[in-house]
């Protein structure tokens, strides 16, 4: 009997683990397509976070290399003390593809995110923060010796 109970529990635990591996886009449906899409950072903005207006801010820090030997890893960090945090996006102004990656908090969370991003050229590497419903940005040039996309 210990054996059918073992079997039924292998089985289905197989079953959910191939459904998650087989239906991905389930968990993934929301994803904002068109901004990532975008070929400039107005209109990735725009699709993204519904407006492109932002205000710059020395509330939020940027921690990035000034030259970058490999642009296909560069080690990024933000921080901000602003209230209300809602999100924080990455943008590389000279990617192909400028929006890179965007992060959203919830409840009294800290404003603060480290990653590791992929720069195709010199740029500028601009941190946009989502705080109270207004956009707040800094941003930061970081110069790329070999370029991480396709450069």
């Amino acid at each position: 009997m210990q054996r059918r109970k073992f079997l039924q529990g292998t089985l289905s635990g197989g079953a959910v683990v191939a459904g998650a591996v087989l239906l991905p886009r389930l968990a993934f449906a929301d994803w904002p397509k068109a901004a990532f899409e975008s070929k400039d950072v107005d209109s990735a903005l725009a699709s993204l976070l519904g407006t492109s207006e932002i205000a710059d801010s020395a509330e939020i820090q940027i921690k990035a290399p000034d030259i970058a030997e490999n642009g296909a890893v560069v080690p990024v960090q933000v921080d901000t003390s602003l209230p209300g945090i809602e999100s924080i996006t990455i943008i590389a102004d000279q990617n192909p593809s400028p929006l890179l990656a965007s992060f959203e908090f919830s409840g009294d969370a800290v404003g603060y995110i480290s990653t590791r991003i992929k720069m195709g050229k010199t740029g500028n590497v601009i941190a946009v923060v989502k705080a109270g419903g207004k956009l707040y940005r800094a941003k930061k040039e970081v110069k790329v010796t070999i370029g991480g996309c396709g450069g």
